[in-house]
């Protein structure tokens, strides 16, 4: 395997595999010299262009005139941490956020995502996981949503092109990660789709497993978009399956 730790940057050199074409921006986010060295050599090595920034304060100051496509952060961080900057970037802006932290406990990971984060990758980190998830992100940002028709269903009118989302005529705000989930739900209509799934359409094939990924997203969909959050009429769980979109509320407003 290979890993990337403080004091072993060596075991991130990738000696194999093609570069990508594509030369998307990424802004790496940590006060670990060494991991923002090992970050920058292997991502720039596969065709990334790369910015580097010691904490949250610092990666808002290179964002006021340089635009990063994904940002990669760390959470315990001085002046402004990492859960941090994920609200300030998700309150402005859509791009993938991927936290990489040593803190590896189930309640952070949902804390993360739930400030914005799209996914979560615990160090010591394979490089080549990370580079998956790096082009699993970008490549969802990359696709060519107004090659999807828009979706008017029941309560719901659903526009891929804009990323846009109107219930009963109002306008829901949702995060990218927010929205490709319900998108991907609402396509598939009153049907069951299991957890796996979901996650690995929405995350990709080798996020399978990560069930609390479902839950942080689904709760934040039902909040945003049920009358009633505690008692969802939208977003119906069927127990230790899945989700099933329902796309009427027939309550009385």
């Amino acid at each position: 395997m290979q890993q990337a730790a403080a004091g072993d940057a060596g075991h991130c050199r990738i000696t194999a595999g093609a570069l990508t074409l594509e030369h998307e921006h990424i802004l790496v986010v940590d006060d670990e010299s060494q991991i923002t060295r090992v970050l920058r050599t292997s991502l720039s090595s596969h065709g990334y262009d790369i910015r580097v920034a010691n904490d949250g304060e610092a990666a808002l100051e290179i964002m006021k005139d340089w635009s990063p496509d994904l940002v990669i952060t760390d959470l315990a961080m001085p002046n402004m941490e990492g859960l941090e900057l994920c609200r300030r970037l998700r309150a402005k802006t859509q791009i993938p956020i991927i936290v990489l932290s040593v803190r590896g406990e189930e309640q952070t990971k949902v804390e993360a995502l739930d400030a914005g984060a799209d996914d979560y990758v615990t160090k010591p980190f394979d490089m080549r996981e990370l580079l998956a998830r790096v082009r699993a992100n970008l490549r969802r940002t990359r696709t060519e949503a107004s090659e999807l028709g828009p979706i008017e269903i029941g309560d719901f009118k659903i526009d891929p092109g804009a990323r846009s989302v109107f219930v009963k005529d109002r306008a829901v705000h949702l995060t990218p990660k927010e929205f490709d989930l319900l998108a991907y739900l609402a396509r598939r209509a009153s049907k069951v789709v299991t957890h796996r799934a979901l996650l690995g359409a929405v995350w990709g094939d080798e996020n399978t497993e990560q069930v609390e990924y479902l839950r942080v997203f689904v709760a934040n969909l039902r909040k945003k978009l049920e009358t009633s959050p505690n008692s969802p009429r939208y977003i119906v769980t069927d127990p230790w399956v899945g989700y099933r979109f329902e796309p009427n509320d027939d309550r009385l407003d």
